[in-house]
């Protein structure tokens, strides 16, 4: 069973202290609280908003949260949101009054800070009050009121939860649980399909992929595969169907209708991980990763006529370990990670021939492309040569010349990657998982060390800066892939 775990994390007083100001009132002298409901706005403004704690003029003292309004509260503090609606389990502001370990997470220092702590019956409430959407005091929940809203998705495989970022603001919105089976699952890859209405997520230790609306990321139904390592899947450009890959010594390649869930299995390739359909969709092309060169080459219309490719002219020193496949915008090249010897290796297409070998940090995994800019970036999860005393880097790789023409220290152990031109951003999910990164901010539910995700601007390849550093907005434990509805 899927357990719930409390750690204590001391931090600074400056860093998150919650008091009160003082109400408002309307015409007929009742306190609005600010659109708080009077239950949770009595509390807050007598215990959190008070002069020196969580209002606008401290809270820089006060780890950049203010709690004079309902909309101010959602704007979050210096690391991330605060009250994630229906998720108390995932609200800081919840961890930090909360002193009942039989109520969930607790988070020191205990707010409010240096005074008599809420009472059983206060934090019920409150958390109560989250659980149900945290609504405004007219039953507005942040968040709901445009189901086109641009999203970001990023999948926490030690918490079999799934984030969902809020474009605009780039801070968490929601969290989703999925899968299911009370035993973790590891949500591994998550895509958003091409007409942007889903979002379909596969499971390393589980037996499904699962379907989401983008609208409301309600749960709308899965496919049954079996329980395999499910690893990655891709999609067909009209969004009907899939190819999900299981990495294992017979692995299955499985084709799914999105439609009618209905599968047809394709077993008997050796440890088959990254795939990806050619331009005309005819043919599927999967990496193999277990000390190999080579990578499947694959007719949709009979999977028993598969060929292999050799990635390499003059075979490599060591094994290259194909990790993932993508290819250019305009279909004519794609580019495979190369574990084994830190290199994207580019091929032409229908070919095969290589065309260009460009070494890349250690560990090199996933791939996002930048239409808008020409660029592919590459996540090397394990680069301790690129900036030293440091884990992880990205690669920018101009598309034009296939050469390296930039390499950026995002954060420790960074995995997951997606590209959202639309607001010149790279997302990026740094895992986090060895203790030489940085200590987490506060704990997730299930335990364990939460990662982080961070921003890359793409006109000027630097990292978005907030405050005195990289602007960092921590989420559950192992962050691991990220996808972007458009």
């Amino acid at each position: 069973m899927k357990r719930k775990q409390k750690i204590l994390f001391f931090i600074p007083l400056t860093i998150f202290i919650v008091c009160f100001l003082t109400t408002c009132t309307n015409d007929k002298g009742i306190p609005d609280y600010n659109q708080f409901p009077d239950d949770v706005g009595k509390i807050i403004f007598t215990k959190c908003a008070t002069p020196g704690c969580h209002t606008d003029i401290s809270k820089g003292a006060t780890g950049g949260l203010s709690l004079e309004s309902w909309d101010k509260m959602f704007d979050g503090g210096k690391t991330s949101a605060c009250v994630i609606p229906y998720r108390n389990d995932y609200s800081t502001f919840f961890s930090y009054i909360n002193t009942y370990s039989d109520l969930g997470v607790t988070l020191l220092p205990v707010m409010p800070y240096n005074k008599n702590p809420l009472t059983r019956e206060e934090v019920i409430l409150l958390g109560n009050w989250i659980n149900a959407g945290a609504p405004s005091r007219d039953g507005t929940i942040k968040f709901a009121d445009d189901p086109n809203r641009k999203k970001f998705y990023v999948t926490n495989q030690g918490c079999d939860v799934v984030t969902v970022f809020d474009q605009k603001t780039q801070l968490p919105m929601r969290y989703i649980n999925v899968g299911n089976s009370a035993a973790t699952e590891s949500p591994h890859d998550i895509k958003v399909s091409p007409d942007g209405q889903y979002w379909y997520v596969v499971f390393l230790q589980g037996n499904s992929i699962q379907k989401y609306k983008t609208s409301d990321d309600t749960f709308v139904g899965e496919a049954f595969l079996g329980v395999k390592s499910w690893n990655s899947f891709t999609m067909t450009s009209d969004g009907s169907k899939a190819y999900v890959v299981d990495w294992s010594s017979s692995g299955d390649v499985a084709v799914v209708d999105l439609n009618t869930f209905a599968v047809t299995h394709n077993i008997g390739f050796n440890y088959p991980h990254g795939s990806c359909l050619n331009p005309t969709e005819d043919t599927l092309y999967v990496t193999e990763q277990n000390n190999s060169s080579k990578m499947y080459k694959v007719p949709v219309n009979d999977f028993s006529a598969f060929s292999e490719i050799n990635l390499f002219t003059t075979p490599p020193p060591s094994f290259l370990n194909s990790h993932l496949v993508d290819f250019s915008p305009d279909g004519t090249e794609y580019f495979v990670t190369c574990q084994g010897t830190s290199e994207v290796r580019v091929f032409q297409q229908g070919t095969d021939q290589l065309l260009a070998t460009i070494p890349v940090g250690g560990l090199p995994s996933e791939m996002a492309i930048s239409d808008l800019h020409n660029y592919l970036f590459v996540t090397c999860e394990e680069d301790t040569l690129s900036f030293p005393g440091k884990r992880g880097s990205i690669a920018v790789i101009d598309i034009a010349s296939n050469s390296l023409i930039k390499t950026i220290y995002s954060g420790h152990q960074p995995h997951g990657i997606d590209v959202d031109d639309e607001k010149n951003l790279v997302y990026i999910a740094n895992r986090n998982k060895t203790n030489d990164g940085p200590a987490p901010h506060h704990t997730s539910v299930c335990g364990g060390r939460n990662g982080y995700v961070t921003f890359i601007d793409m006109n000027s390849l630097e990292l978005i800066q907030a405050g005195a550093g990289a602007k960092k907005t921590e989420v559950s434990v192992d962050p691991y892939e990220v996808a972007v509805r458009h």
